[in-house]
């Protein structure tokens, strides 16, 4: 019995040319990464030299391509592909900032607030008792919940670790202490009123939400002008989630949930790398 490489009659792969928005800088910061790091394992070599490795990376995070879509148009197998992926993605999430350290820098460079928030990424429904805590009755679709502060000038400074679905802003915030992180920085936080109750400070409030009104209470002119003041501040917020959700592979995230923490983390570096160029 003998092989051969040869394609039978009408079935040979037609590979096409796809545009990757993204700077020079970008392309080469990972493909610098990855040579770092062959250097530090003493690998002798890799299928495919580590610039084209970037990019197929990468279009894989900002187009969404399937790994086998990858695979087949640059010669190796989708185990390969996803190696790669999930080899840069974790050398990335490595250079995410800390909590502590971002709100450090915030202040050195003369800030004194920054935006929260917190946002869901749709994921595919899950089987089993994960289905119901992956479900947000907020959004009513299944996902991710994750928190992300965002500087004035609406660039992303730090993401959470990626929590289920139905988890409140409000949880996130407490279980990640993030009052304890803004006192200890000497910053203030703008969010909206899903992080009512969060603090509970009249005199020294550290995070400052908006007035809701209730069947019982309308709001008075004042507190209809603090809320459009508020929503001004907050505009930034969505520029910075913008930026991060246009990275495709979030549009419904087929990967693996307990990756997605590291995934976020390494979004957020090549987002930053784009605003910053």
């Amino acid at each position: 019995m003998t092989k051969t490489k040869e394609h039978p009659e009408g079935t040979f792969p037609v590979v096409y040319q796809c545009r990757l928005p993204l700077s020079t800088r970008t392309v080469n910061h990972l493909a610098d990464l990855l040579r770092r790091h062959l250097k530090t394992i003493r690998s002798r070599w890799r299928i495919l030299p580590p610039g084209k490795i970037a990019v197929i990376v990468l279009a894989v995070l900002r187009h969404d391509q399937r790994l086998a879509d990858m695979a087949g148009g640059n010669g190796v197998s989708e185990s390969t592909v996803r190696r790669w992926r999930d080899e840069l993605i974790g050398l990335l999430a490595t250079q995410a900032p800390r909590l502590d350290r971002a709100l450090k820098k915030v202040a050195k460079q003369g800030g004194e607030v920054v935006l929260i928030d917190g946002t869901l990424i749709r994921t595919r429904r899950r089987t089993g008792k994960a289905d119901r805590r992956n479900y947000s009755g907020k959004h009513r679709t299944h996902g991710l919940h994750f928190l992300a502060l965002i500087d004035e000038n609406g660039r992303l400074i730090w993401i959470s670790a990626a929590r289920p679905g139905r988890t409140h802003d409000n949880t996130a915030a407490h279980q990640v202490h993030i009052l304890a992180h803004l006192r200890a920085a000497g910053l203030g936080a703008l969010a909206d009123l899903g992080f009512r109750g969060l603090d509970n400070d009249i005199l020294d409030p550290v995070i400052v939400t908006g007035y809701a009104a209730s069947r019982t209470h309308k709001l008075t002119p004042g507190e209809k002008e603090a809320n459009r003041v508020l929503a001004v501040g907050r505009a930034p917020v969505e520029h910075g989630f913008a930026h991060l959700k246009n990275w495709r592979i979030l549009t419904k995230l087929r990967a693996d949930p307990a990756r997605a923490t590291q995934l976020l983390r390494a979004l957020l570096v090549l987002t930053n790398l784009e605003v910053d160029r």
